[in-house]
């Protein structure tokens, strides 16, 4: 079967799953969905649905989303359109009905500043919380982002095109066709083609020097590029130009640089020198030689990996010092990487080059340990069958985007069919999920409420300091945990949409505060929910199950409740406040929920007890395979060590105790420091 045609298919089945457990219609489960990738690309930050449809003087307006992050310095609102077919086959959308949708938007956001429009609607509506949201940060808008995600198939490959003005401020269009989803499923490529065409679209070719030998892996060219060129490559492209690792440390942090801006303000003709540059990656780019020297014409799939504060402070002068911008120039360092080496080469690159900074969300892109780990847990630990099921299976996680598709997809039928029982859809989660469930537990609602890439962000930041004082406790009881935390978070997922007191809307708001809400209370008792009971049944108890539920409530009182003078629920989600006052409401949990809770104490020793017997099971089988490739072997092991000087006194001596073999056997200590000494030296082979 063809791959899209498949990815459709799945798709389809995947969104009607969703409605039916959510009691979702199914445009509304395919919208969520695809709102999640779209944080996750960088396409919206932070995202709410609002579904408004009706007429104002004779024209149709539509809305069925919409983005607008109030502490993001770059005032972008985006409004998105859903349109979603279900057909055997992928279905192709042609110009005019894309034209209709995006207009559709553009009538919406026109009516949305006339008061009588407005006021024609109830106050407690979606479409009146949006119209008036609009009215009312009007100024601050410096962009607007019409955005339409369909399953169908767009034909035209356009993206980010800029279709006028509304109001004075610019618009441009954006098409999530089937075609775009599956490339971000499957590999995380969101762009159609991302080519930034300097000579033709941006004021004139760059001059550039070559910075790589002939025998070089890759090209490198180092560049100046102007303020104002940058500027208008970032205002087009916006976040989706920084590679992603970058994107979410922005995100985390998301205020313009004020350093940045006073430079360009106060001494614009100092930029060059006071600032490090950009670092920069290209799939291919064209070259040209002219008589001046070289000249860079177009680069494929721009990537900043280092000075995104840089680039979209620059950006934000635009508007704030726009005649001190012709004086800004930026350094740029730019190397050639090819598609089919990007994973591997790009994160190592901005690692390094995000090397000043103490933690940041490069240390804890894809390649980071901890990613790593959990990787190799999901891959390798068996959850139990539980009282629900008959066999083990496992999580999968998807430390880089496509993983799980391609591991499926390089399969035959049969061992797709294993991979799938193996692997159920069902427990398959991503590093934004992973943050989701984390700090929803950490009591950390009103960062989730901002989206998937701000609050992976936020995760990066916390973990990664964790992570640099120890690692020893991201641990196979620390995944399994973490498991348990993905249970009982999608539990409650699935229980809210049928409860009678929930009235549609801010349901992921009302899931991670019902969640931090339980474990927060359940932290004032000096107890903790029993997570090791959810990993070994594979389900949330009966009475933790009604707390949640209690919780939820509770959520969706303070959250469609805002104090007065905030009339956007979504926004109000987002603030310590909200949290604050659920955090301080006295709950009427049944007393088995207060029962079923575990000291502290006790979960710390549950802990203990599991390592213990981890390092005891580890510890036989490292003798075992010691013992298996016998004392010649360790012979051999050891005098290979002596000829390259790699072995140190105490390394000799437990290399010795195993080329003893079978006559005397090493303890299991031993074994293991064995064992790390070869895999040491195999680098030296």
């Amino acid at each position: 079967m063809d791959e899209l045609a498949e990815y459709h298919r799945e798709l389809i089945a995947d969104v009607q799953g969703d409605a039916d457990v959510m009691g979702l219609i199914t445009a509304e489960a395919f919208l969520e969905k695809v709102g999640e990738i779209l944080d996750e690309a960088g396409e919206i930050s932070s995202f709410d649905l609002c579904y408004f449809d009706g007429r104002h003087g004779g024209k149709p307006l539509h809305v069925d989303a919409f983005a607008w992050d109030p502490d993001d310095e770059e005032g972008v609102l985006s409004l998105v359109v859903c349109d979603f077919v279900i057909s055997e086959e992928p279905q192709a959308i042609v110009g005019k009905d894309i034209r209709d949708h995006l207009t559709r938007l553009v009538n919406f956001t026109v009516a949305a500043k006339i008061r009588d429009f407005r006021e024609s609607l109830e106050e407690t509506s979606r479409g009146f919380v949006l119209a008036d949201l609009v009215a009312t940060i009007w100024k601050k808008i410096s962009k607007i982002k019409l955005i339409l995600v369909t399953n169908r198939v767009n034909k035209a490959k356009t993206d980010a095109q800029p279709v006028g003005e509304i109001g004075g401020i610019p618009v441009t269009s954006n098409v999530w066709d089937l075609s775009r989803l599956h490339r971000f499923v499957s590999s995380g490529q969101t762009r159609e083609d991302l080519v930034i065409d300097f000579a033709a679209d941006y004021d004139g070719a760059v001059p550039v020097l070559k910075a790589s030998g002939d025998g070089a892996p890759f090209e490198s060219y180092i560049a100046v590029i102007p303020g104002i060129q940058l500027a208008a490559i970032y205002d087009k492209w916006g976040a989706r130009l920084l590679e992603a690792n970058v994107r979410s440390f922005l995100q985390a942090r998301n205020k313009v640089n004020r350093g940045i801006r006073d430079t360009i303000r106060n001494q614009p003709e100092m930029f060059f020198s006071y600032n490090n540059g950009l670092t920069a990656t290209a799939n291919s780019v064209e070259i040209a030689e002219m008589g001046e020297g070289f000249f860079l014409m177009s680069a494929d799939n721009l990537q900043i990996v280092n000075g995104g504060q840089t680039t979209a402070s620059i950006h934000a002068a635009r508007k704030l010092a726009p005649e001190q911008l012709a004086d800004v120039f930026v350094q740029m360092k730019l190397t050639i990487v090819p598609s089919e080496r990007t994973d591997e080469i790009v994160p190592r690159i901005s690692e390094f080059a995000n090397s000043q900074n103490k933690v940041n969300a490069a240390d804890f892109f894809a390649n980071h340990p901890f990613h790593v780990r959990m990787e190799e847990f999901s891959r390798r630990i068996l959850a139990p069958s539980g009282d629900a099921h008959y066999l083990e299976t496992k999580w999968f996680y998807e430390r880089a985007r496509g993983q799980f598709a391609d591991e499926r997809v390089r399969r035959s039928v049969a061992e797709r069919k294993r991979f799938d029982v193996e692997f159920p859809k069902a427990q398959f989660f991503t590093k934004t999920d992973l943050a989701k469930f984390e700090n929803s537990y950490r009591g950390k609602p009103h960062i989730v409420s901002y989206g998937a890439q701000k609050n992976f962000g936020e995760l990066a930041k916390t973990i990664g300091e964790e992570w640099s004082r120890s690692d020893t406790g991201f641990d196979e009881t620390w995944y399994k945990r973490l498991v348990a935390k993905a249970i009982i978070f999608r539990n409650i997922e699935r229980l809210v949409q049928h409860q009678p007191w929930y009235s549609g809307g801010y349901r992921a708001n009302i899931v991670t505060y019902a969640f931090a809400k339980v474990a927060h209370d359940a932290d004032l008792r000096k107890r903790v929910i029993d997570l090791d009971q959810v990993w070994r049944l594979q389900r949330v108890p009966v009475a933790l199950e009604r707390a949640c539920m209690v919780a939820a409530e509770a959520a969706n009182d303070v959250i469609t409740n805002p104090p007065a003078g905030i009339r956007n629920m979504g926004e109000w989600a987002k603030k310590q406040a909200c949290w604050s006052q659920l955090a301080g409401r006295l709950l009427p949990y049944e007393r088995e929920f207060h029962d079923s809770l575990v000291e502290i104490q006790e979960a710390q020793a549950f802990k203990r007890d599991e390592r213990r017997e981890r390092a005891a099971k580890n510890g036989v089988d490292a003798q075992r395979e010691v013992v298996i490739q016998g004392g010649e072997y360790w012979a051999h092991v050891l005098a290979f060590g002596k000829s390259i000087g790699k072995l140190n006194p105490k390394e000799q001596g437990i290399l010795s105790a195993c080329a003893q073999l079978p006559a005397k056997v090493p303890s299991e200590k031993q074994c293991h420091a064995a064992l790390e000494i070869v895999n040491r030296l195999e680098a030296f082979y």
